[in-house]
């Protein structure tokens, strides 16, 4: 479980807010792209749980996600296939960032996991494995794999052949079988190979 080591870092030097943020689903072959922004304040108690969500089960991020949405302030944005597309996963991922820290108003510091996105176009300190050492980043990571874990579940009703519920738009070789099989959806991204490859033929 991760505590507020980082975050009180910055309350020690007289900051009052730290927004975490993270992504979900840059590596994919189908789905858009999500990201979270979460707002840890100075009175901000820790949820228990609340950990790095690759390490995570999918049941027990769905129970923590819902935690920090009820306690937190938190905001999603989102990039779409269209824009992956045109703008590739690096700048898409920059455009789904800025639209959930769009919507979650002010903080006095931002932090994203990974390096530093100046496509984001907010000021911000990058931390590498973010998501495994704040608590602020832990949660954007939690929440937007949640969201983007459900909407893939909903495109999976539509189109049962890719098994979008289990694999979440990832390459696994039941995902790569439909697809040479049943074809490319409008829901596949269209830039990455094993789908430019499927199109070719």
């Amino acid at each position: 479980m991760l505590g507020l080591r980082v975050e009180r870092g910055y309350f020690a030097h007289g900051l009052k807010s730290v927004a975490g943020v993270d992504e979900a689903g840059r590596g994919p072959l189908a789905g858009p792209v999500v990201a979270a922004a979460v707002l840890v304040a100075e009175d901000t108690h820790l949820i228990r749980g609340v950990d790095d969500s690759k390490v995570m089960t999918q049941r027990r991020r769905e129970k923590i996600a819902a935690a920090i949405c009820s306690r937190l302030r938190y905001a999603v944005g989102a990039a779409s296939v269209r824009e992956i597309d045109r703008f590739n996963i690096r700048r898409a991922s920059a455009l789904a960032m800025k639209r959930a820290l769009n919507r979650l108003g002010s903080a006095d510091v931002i932090i994203i996991d990974g390096l530093p996105l100046p496509e984001i176009g907010f000021a911000h300190e990058a931390m590498v494995d973010g998501d495994a050492k704040s608590f602020a980043i832990a949660c954007a990571s939690i929440v937007a794999k949640t969201v983007r874990d459900r909407l893939m579940c909903k495109l999976a009703a539509r189109y049962p052949a890719y098994h979008w519920e289990k694999n979440a738009g990832y390459g696994t070789a039941d995902h790569l079988s439909a697809i040479q099989s049943a074809g490319v959806t409008p829901h596949h991204r269209k830039s990455f190979t094993p789908v430019v490859q499927r199109e070719l033929f």
